[in-house]
């Protein structure tokens, strides 16, 4: 455990070092994201923020993992893979979504499909190559689910990667709500003897921190889809290499709470002819509309990650 902490430290103080020079580029370059027209009115200031900020978390772990973390630990390169391949995907989308452009980013469809195709070979790597086929129960115990545990890999990659992508709509709650995700995991992983994937977790956590340096309020930079799908996609990895994949909506509750929020509005929306069942969604959003601050949002939020990652840990124990 000593060694993955000293990892996560590591990869923040790197990920500060340079992500400011990176910040400045982006800057320079006038990678600068769209606000949607549709989303809150205070939202119109954040235009023209630099974007494509997950590249700091991504790189840093990458330059982090690969000289330390891999060799004769090649299971690592799942994550990594997952992280990486998300992250060019979540690349291209900002990159056709910057202010001035002539599009608003990839369609839903072609997002979705490319994110099936990275779920697809995540579980077939997770099932056929590191054997994993079975689900732990808390209090009851672990199952094996045989050729189920294919769909439910791909269900939770691609649902997470997509969850977490709604979050990231206020300054640091996207951030700081994975990197606590990712330190309850860590401490599972610890927990079953996996100190390889327990320093991966504490890489990420270290380097969104130091991400979080710069997306503090009023934000310097902004995740973007390079950072919030790779995350999800990689947490929703990290949580099947575990085994534990059961508590993952319950360690990211706040990432359930937001998706199932805008699929709920939409259905309502629907079905009622034109009436919500929220102010706006994602839910931080109608909870912005209700009166609270922004910053009062993400604490909240985070208040919330942290007391649900407590009692995941707690699950994993029994």
């Amino acid at each position: 455990m000593s060694i993955s902490l000293v990892a996560g430290a590591a990869a923040f103080l790197l990920a500060l070092l340079w992500g400011g020079w990176f910040v400045n580029e982006l800057r320079r370059h006038r990678i600068g994201k769209q606000i949607r027209a549709e989303g809150p009115e205070s939202h119109a200031a954040k235009a023209g923020t630099p974007t494509m900020g997950g590249i700091i978390i991504s790189a840093t772990v990458l330059l982090t993992t690969v000289p330390f973390n891999l060799i004769g630990h090649w299971s690592m390169l799942l994550p990594l893979g997952v992280i990486v391949g998300c992250g060019v995907l979540g690349g291209v989308d900002d990159l056709l979504n910057l202010v001035g452009g002539t599009k608003s980013g990839l369609t839903a469809r072609v997002k979705f499909a490319w994110l099936l195709v990275i779920g697809i070979t995540a579980a077939l790597v997770l099932h056929f190559l590191l054997d994993l086929h079975s689900v732990y129960v808390p209090f009851v115990g672990k199952f094996d689910i045989g050729l189920w545990y294919l769909p439910i890999a791909v269900i939770a990659i691609v649902g997470m990667s997509n969850a977490v992508n709604f979050t990231d709509g206020l300054d640091t709650l996207a951030g700081g709500t994975v990197a606590l995700a990712f330190a309850a995991y860590a401490v599972i992983a610890y927990l079953q003897g996996q100190p390889y994937l327990v320093t991966f977790c504490f890489t990420v956590v270290g380097s969104t921190l130091a991400f979080l340096w710069f997306n503090a309020h009023p934000a310097k930079v902004i995740m973007g889809d390079t950072g919030s799908l790779a995350l999800g996609a990689t947490l929703a990895t990290v949580a099947l290499m575990t085994g534990q994949w059961l508590l993952l909506p319950l360690i990211g509750i706040v990432f359930v709470a937001e998706v199932l929020s805008v699929m709920l509005q939409v259905t309502y929306f629907r079905i009622s002819g034109g009436k919500r069942i929220f102010k706006m969604a994602p839910l931080h959003h109608h909870f912005e509309l209700s009166g609270w601050p922004e910053t009062q949002v993400t604490m909240r939020f985070w208040l919330i990650g942290m007391i649900a990652a407590m009692i995941g840990i707690s699950l994993a124990l029994s």
